[in-house]
């Protein structure tokens, strides 16, 4: 059975408990499905066929765990200090506990060469290369790969390991993505799996979904922890402000390869037409309308230009935001639509029911078993399905959809994760 964190069987208790209310509504169709979909993984995590004996077993064995805001009871060992790839991520800091009371200690983040002296830029990680390890194998216990290894081939990961195994040193690996957001093709990800799957010492990942696919390919069993949050407290404090209208937004970056933004923007320019007070917005970095950039994308730029010209949409050209641009961003639309084709999780959902926007989830990947969303059909190999972007946008204008995290619930979960990090760290690996 597959070894669902309390966080994430209490996360799926709640997605149903909800959905099952909305499911009731007239014309709650994209509920109905979402609770399908919920009830499923609420049986495979509780290994119990019927959905509704499936609620009753996770509500069970909720009752014997720790409630919300209590403290791990778990003893306190030694400092575990841990080489982190990387470390200064939002959701690694976010894996520590805010007070330092886990005893985890995380290795600072080497400055690649040529970074300069004032920048806490990490990627490439130098910590990738076995002779790093090599050098600095007596300043770290554990050795936790995250993700940045995307130029890493199979031969260079299994270096890698081989170094950790000559010292002695143990390997975690969260499994963030199955599928690399940023590679059109799967192949080199699925290889670079391949090796570091297979060596870890524990695995980690995020939702049961991916670990029930890390089981059916590598016969592997991940602990299934919830993302933390992204966003500060003191926003996810704050209330959202009143606003009259629906804004949907979509923001297709810089085109990152999972990105199909042109069908997805086109089905939403008309359904969004035909709602009353319903506006759509789309933002795109500069380099996607620069000549000069790789991101370059002149057909992408004039099917936008002239959808705004129409006043199908607001076009938004700029540079990436900083934190507070992005928060703000985000915090001012009623939806924010995600346009991938393929990928597994999102730090951009989390952020979203971090500030209380409502998210439309393609249901690739498992996007929707890691906060409530509205999901549409949407996949690299069956393409758009329109009717279901087109449904998940009118349920999400019926029924405005308020699902938001909580400052108490987050801070409960993420002392709840950095806790079970600090037990992993402190099995014999």
């Amino acid at each position: 059975m597959l070894m669902a964190h309390p966080t994430v069987l209490r996360n799926l208790v709640e997605q149903y408990e909800a959905l099952a209310l909305l499911s009731a509504a007239e014309e709650a169709t994209e509920a109905r499905r979402r609770l399908e979909d919920v009830s499923y993984t609420l049986c495979v995590t509780t290994g119990v066929k019927d959905p509704e004996a499936a609620l009753l077993a996770a509500r069970e064995r909720l009752s014997g765990t720790l409630p919300e805001s209590a403290p791990s009871s778990t003893p306190r060992r030694d400092t575990v200090r841990v080489a982190s790839v990387p470390a200064g991520h939002v959701y690694v800091r976010h894996c520590a506990d805010p007070d330092g009371a886990d005893g985890v200690v995380r290795l600072a983040d080497p400055r690649p060469n040529g970074a300069p002296s004032t920048t806490q830029r990490w990627w490439p990680p130098v910590m990738l290369d076995p002779d790093w390890v090599d050098a600095h194998h007596g300043e770290f216990d554990v050795f936790h790969l995250h993700f940045g290894f995307d130029a890493q081939g199979p031969a260079a990961l299994a270096a890698l390991v081989a170094a950790l195994r000559r010292h002695g040193k143990p390997l975690v690996y969260t499994a963030h993505d199955l599928r690399n957001p940023h590679q059109a093709d799967p192949g080199p990800h699925l290889a670079a799996l391949d090796v570091l799957v297979p060596a870890a010492d524990r695995l980690i990942t995020l939702t049961p979904g991916a670990a029930a696919e890390i089981a059916a390919r590598w016969n592997r069993t991940a602990t299934v922890l919830p993302h933390p949050h992204v966003v500060e407290p003191s926003l996810i404090a704050r209330p959202r402000p009143h606003r009259d209208g629906f804004r949907v937004g979509v923001h297709a970056k810089s085109l990152r390869a999972n990105m199909a933004v042109p069908p997805v923007v086109r089905v939403l320019a008309e359904t969004v037409a035909g709602l009353d007070g319903a506006e759509l917005v789309v933002n795109i970095h500069r380099e996607v309308d620069d000549p000069t950039a790789h991101a370059h994308d002149p057909a992408l730029m004039a099917e936008l230009r002239k959808l705004a010209d129409r006043g199908a949409l607001t076009l938004r050209v700029h540079d990436y935001f900083d934190d507070d641009q992005l928060w703000e961003y985000l915090g001012g639309l009623d939806l924010s639509v995600l346009p991938y084709s393929f990928g597994t999780h999102s730090g951009w959902l989390e952020a979203c029911h971090d500030l209380g926007t409502a998210v439309a989830a393609p249901d690739c990947g498992h996007y929707a078993q890691q906060r409530p969303c509205l999901t549409y059909g949407h996949s690299q190999r069956g393409g758009l399905d329109a009717a279901s972007l087109d449904e998940a946008v009118r349920e999400a204008y019926r029924t405005r959809p308020a699902w938001r995290a909580s400052t108490g619930g987050r801070a409960a979960e993420r002392t709840r994760v950095a806790a079970a990090h600090r037990e992993i760290y402190g099995e014999p690996l």
